[in-house]
């Protein structure tokens, strides 16, 4: 079977002011963007899959996902919400993981004021309840959060997890300490894969040029390999910076000195293996 060369990471949405209050008004985010949008994207860049992740924190999005992979064959898996500190949250994992192509959860972390939200009790017990169904957890933190995630990481040693964006450094401001050490520590886990996606949203969005992105590829590079590393696009949040074309091609020139099998594995091979799915 051929390895799928597929997006770690995209979005969808049917825009609705109110339901999606962070997409920034008069961008080209305030629209519907449904599978069709993806396909035309992903035909210009030779790849044919995503993992849709969720935008808004409800259950009843993660349903609506479902309900569009029931209809694109394009989305191979879904990252839902769920309220991980639910009493509940045990019955509404069984009914979602019904689907086959539920793979994962993520929580928004990054807008947790408490940058110790992580390894709360009630959030770390609904962590556990994601190995009965063989789900993955996707870690969106921002820089000063993850001390919390390596604790995390170490608390759960057999819960696989990803770092999305790897972790929204500052990177137009040029800011590498501590975000790269921190890093580095948080690679050392096993456990914990690491997605290359969100950098141009982090850089200046009229003015970024790849070689303002290499150091933090540099260091995401060296310190999960390449049997750890996944290609995301963000889009079509990315679309406040760049095209889907500019994103792929950050990652495809910085690649290309790579084995050809490291680069099946970062365009696709290590996100199906991670999540599970073909």
């Amino acid at each position: 079977m051929a390895i799928p060369r597929i997006d770690a990471h995209q979005h969808f949405w049917a825009y609705d002011a109110e339901q999606y209050p962070w997409i920034p008004k008069g961008t080209p985010l305030h629209r519907d963007w449904y599978p069709a949008d993806l396909e035309r994207e992903q035909a210009k860049v030779d790849l044919h899959g995503s993992i849709a992740v969720q935008a808004r924190q409800t259950v009843e999005e993660s349903r609506w996902l479902l309900t569009l992979a029931d209809h694109a064959p394009v989305i191979r898996g879904v990252v839902g919400w769920v309220d991980l500190r639910s009493p509940t949250v045990s019955w509404e994992l069984e009914e979602l993981a019904k689907h086959p192509k539920f793979v994962g959860v993520r929580h928004v972390v990054q807008d947790e004021p408490d940058d110790d939200f992580l390894t709360g009790a009630d959030f770390v017990r609904g962590l556990r309840a994601l190995a009965a169904h063989k789900l993955r957890y996707d870690l969106l933190i921002v820089p000063r959060q993850l001390p919390a995630a390596v604790r995390l990481v170490a608390q759960l040693p057999e819960q696989p997890f990803v770092l999305d964006h790897i972790a929204k450094p500052p990177i137009k401001a040029g800011g590498m300490s501590p975000w790269r050490e921190q890093i580095k520590q948080l690679a050392l886990a096993p456990n914990v894969f690491c997605k290359v996606s969100g950098m141009i949203t982090e850089a200046d969005h009229q003015g970024w040029k790849p070689e303002q992105l290499k150091p933090y590829l540099d260091v995401v590079f060296e310190a999960f390999g390449t049997k750890r590393l996944m290609f995301g696009s963000d889009w079509p949040v990315c679309l406040l910076a760049g095209s889907y074309q500019q994103v792929y091609g950050v990652v495809d020139e910085y690649t290309r000195g790579l084995a050809e099998a490291e680069r099946v594995g970062i365009f696709g091979g290590n996100a199906a293996r991670f999540y599970g799915v073909g």
